[in-house]
Formats: structure tokens, sequence, C-alpha cells
């Protein structure tokens, strides 16, 4: 699915990069246009030299970031929204424009939505937003400003592909400490997302094309979405690997994408490997596997030409607001803000994910 991206704030620029970095190195040709926003100079010039970079907020915070107030992170992204856009180039071939954040700090939870509530008045393609989550171990201030942010992002853009960071911590490992191999990770499993449909002549021709149509589909089914993925050694036949990829599938559903699967209103499953290597009745019995799983009827699924000697099953779902998971982050969100403010929460929670007692940005 070619793609612009714009990262908002120190997180989104950096995984970004990463999906910028991955997808040249792949050579998939998916990510037409890399840029990250940001409120702090020092944040902009860590960045490589590809990801075009935009400061914003000079007027207020003169470069040195907002401090974590998403509040004004929100006020400076509307103030220089215009200059923005102006800086952003999407063609008539880009599928959709995709603002990556961290929901925790300042700049990317408060700037992101009205990033995304500008694009969608100025472009007729679909804006998703991929959310970063804090960790449960990160201040209350994260976690009032993530609740705050996703409840506001998914109003506004057509999805939210959620990042859970403490899904990709090692036992052991600091968040601080794990940050860039956390973004690599991350990076690779959106990378290949994103590749669907830009196959290189290079690595052969799917039997079963998942294009950018498929992702599209399956990401109008729902508000907020994950993706879980897992890879495994493929034997040279095909033959020999339809148990590979129905074990690599269930590793991705029911390990890799941190949510109640059984609540997902739709999915993708798209197989990648040697396209000699994979199994058509391994890569249909792995759909309908998930079928039953999700107890979802929209199930998408097909396979990704990719030159390499594992298999890989990457899993999209959409529709995953009932998850616990995400009820769990709500709750810690709410208890922050309770916290922060010295106020009580009552005990009766409003009904659905989108907790009222968390304002909008």
């Amino acid at each position: 699915m070619k793609s612009v991206l714009i990262g908002v704030g120190q997180a989104g620029g950096k995984l970004v990069s990463a999906l910028h970095a991955f997808d040249a190195a792949e050579n998939h040709g998916a990510v037409h246009g890399a840029h990250a926003v940001n409120t702090a100079t020092a944040d902009l010039q860590s960045l490589p030299s590809p990801v075009q970079t935009r400061l914003v907020g000079q007027s207020r915070v003169s470069g040195h970031g907002v401090g974590g107030d998403n509040e004004l992170g929100a006020q400076v992204m509307r103030e220089d929204a215009a200059e923005v856009l102006d800086a952003v180039t999407v063609t008539a071939e880009v599928d959709a424009i995709i603002v990556v954040a961290g929901l925790g700090g300042g700049t990317g939870s408060g700037g992101a939505p009205v990033l995304v509530q500008e694009l969608k008045r100025v472009y007729d393609r679909p804006v998703y937003a991929v959310g970063v989550l804090p960790g449960r171990d990160e201040g209350s201030m994260y976690q009032v400003n993530a609740g705050r942010s996703l409840k506001t992002l998914a109003r506004e853009a057509d999805s939210v592909l959620l990042v859970d960071n403490d899904a990709f911590r090692q036992s052991g490992e600091s968040l601080g400490s794990g940050f860039e191999r956390i973004n690599e990770a991350i990076a690779g499993r959106l990378g290949l997302l994103l590749a669907a449909g830009e196959v290189d002549a290079g690595t052969g021709v799917a039997e079963s094309v998942v294009d950018a149509s498929e992702i599209v589909n399956t990401l109008r089914d729902g508000q907020l979405a994950a993706v879980g993925y897992a890879d495994a050694a493929a034997a040279p036949d095909a033959a020999e690997n339809v148990n590979v990829v129905t074990s690599v599938t269930r590793r991705a559903l029911l390990t890799g994408t941190s949510v109640d699967v059984d609540t997902a209103d739709a999915a993708l499953v798209v197989v990648a490997g040697r396209p000699s290597a994979i199994p058509r009745k391994g890569v249909e019995r792995a759909r309908r596997w998930v079928e039953d799983e999700t107890g979802s009827m929209q199930v998408r699924g097909g396979d990704f030409p990719l030159s390499s000697d594992s298999l890989a099953s990457l899993v999209l779902l959409s529709g995953v607001e009932r998850t616990g998971r995400i009820q769990a982050f709500f709750e810690r969100a709410r208890e922050a803000q309770a916290t922060t403010e010295d106020a009580e929460v009552e005990d009766d929670a409003a009904a659905g994910w989108a907790v009222d007692e968390l304002d909008d940005l």
C-alpha cells in the first residue's frame, strides 16, 4: 500500500525513520514520502536526512518542546498545520496517509489528532494513525495523555493501528534501553503490511494477491486495529510447509496481536515467503482458522513474495475496541487522571471503550 508517513513528536519521528529504512532496505517501494514534525529542534536533528523534518511552535516554545503538555501540542499544531501540509506531497498514486505518534508525550499525543483532522479535510483518501501506547511503568501524565489522545484520534482517523510498547519489551529490559530494537521490530511488521501489493518483480508473483484495497477494506470495519507477526524456517518444498503456515499464523494471532481475537470485526492474513515455498492449502487453511478464532466472516487472505528462507504470517485485526487490554489501558488512564487531578472517579464507567471521564483534546 503506497503511503505517505508523517511522524509527530519524538517517538513518531523515530518510528517513521525506522519504517522508511525498512522499506528502502527491502526495496518494497511502499513509502512515498517520510516526514517528521516536532516542537523540539534536537529531536529533529537526530533523524537521518531521507526523512523530511518540520519544526512547529517556534513562536511559543522556541524549539524546546512542549514539556508533555498535549493541550499545548494540539494548539501548536492547529496554528502551524498549514505549513506542515504545504511541506507534504501526496501524489495521485498514494493509497493512504499515515500519521505516526507516541501517545504519551506532548507533541505527538496533542498534535497527531489535529494533523489527522486537517489531512482529512484536504485529501480524499484514507488517513490512518499509528498510535504507540506508553508502557505500564511510565508516569501518570503519559497514561492520561495517551487516553485523551487515543479517544480523539479514534474519532478523527479512518482507523487507528495500536502498538503496545510493553508487548515488545524483553524480560528485564527497560523501555528506554530497548527503544531502538522495539522500533525496528515494529517497523518490520508494519513495513510488511504496507508492502502488500508492492511486489518487486525479482521476488516472484503472488498467487493470491494482497493489495491496498484488502488493507483498506479490512481497516474500514473498525476504529481500532492491531497487527500480529510470527515466522519460522521453511522447507524447500511447499507441500512440507502446510503445518508451518498454520503454526506461524497461530502464533501471530494468539501471541502477536496482544488483543482478544474474538472481539475483532474483520481480519487480513498475509503469508510471506518464497513463492515456491508457500503452500496454497496452508494459506487457505490459515485463513479459515483465523475466521473460526475471530468469529468474523470478514477475513481476507493471500500471500506476499519475499526473498527469505523463512515463512512469515502477518495478521491484521480490525474492530478490536472491546478487547480487554484496551479496556485495561483506558482504566489506567482514567485512574491516572483522577490521581493527577485529585478527583474522584465514579465507579459506573460509561459503556463502551471510549471512556467519558477522559476529556477529548
